[in-house]
């Protein structure tokens, strides 16, 4: 009896352990599925995604009317809907991933450019705007870059100087086509070729969609001067901040790196 009488006790203190696991269960997916559906609605992904729902309602509809041919088409695409997503929404993947990583928490800070460095980059980035040479600066932060210096970069790992960012853009320099890289406030590679976003409608040049890009698949930040405009933007996330002065452009470098 009293064997009996300490399982019911026990089972009554379990009791409130389960609601409060079953309360954390359905906040964890709650959030989970709300922070997906922020990421996917400002990207293609969420057309996808509806048209996933589409094909899979008419799977559904096939099967209900007795459509053979078309339940089992569908079925074999459904099959293998786990390797599909992947494929499908592997850049959106890949990006919740990074900025998963780049969380407060998850990171450990620390000065990624020197002052000096700073200000050599940022007088560098004013005279080439004021001489309209057209530029591309990267800063590598936590998610490496290795990547793109190996595949087209010329690897330097030199002093950052306004003189020598200067003559690698310069009109006549074989690398002036490419990015530079920064890390660790040296410059690491010259010529690298980046990854291109999509315009979306606005009319941004090779360079300012290579920024984009470059910010969309890393932490990156990215550096643009316009050789038509003498314009100097900031990317980072995937945003353009356009027209810095210099004023503007160190205070952002300052707080970001």
């Amino acid at each position: 009896m009293d064997f009996l009488n300490t399982i019911a006790l026990d089972v009554e203190t379990l009791k409130p352990l389960d609601i409060s696991l079953s309360a954390l269960d359905v906040a964890l997916v709650s959030f989970l599925l709300y922070y997906l559906f922020q990421r996917l609605r400002t990207s293609r992904a969420l057309a996808i995604l509806l048209g996933l729902i589409s094909l899979k309602i008419v799977h559904s509809a096939a099967e209900y009317m007795g459509l053979y041919t078309l339940t089992w088409l569908l079925s074999h695409v459904f099959d293998s809907l786990f390797i599909l997503i992947i494929v499908i929404f592997q850049p959106d993947i890949r990006k919740a991933l990074v900025d998963i990583g780049n969380m407060p928490l998850l990171r450990f800070h620390h000065d990624l450019l020197n002052k000096d460095a700073s200000r050599e980059i940022i007088d560098a980035c004013l005279e080439m705007a004021r001489r309209r040479v057209g530029a591309l600066i990267v800063f590598e932060r936590s998610v490496s870059l290795s990547d793109l210096m190996n595949q087209e970069g010329q690897l330097i790992d030199a002093e950052i100087s306004r003189k020598l960012i200067m003559n690698l853009f310069y009109v006549g320099s074989p690398l002036h086509d490419g990015a530079i890289i920064i890390s660790r406030s040296r410059i690491a590679a010259a010529g690298c070729i980046l990854p291109l976003a999509i315009a979306k409608g606005q009319n941004f040049g090779t360079r300012h969609r290579a920024a984009i890009g470059v910010t969309l698949d890393s932490d990156a930040v990215a550096l643009v001067v316009s050789e038509e405009r003498g314009e100097i933007s900031l990317a980072i996330r995937g945003e353009l901040n356009r027209n810095l002065d210099g004023t503007a452009l160190e205070k952002i470098l300052h707080e970001i790196l």
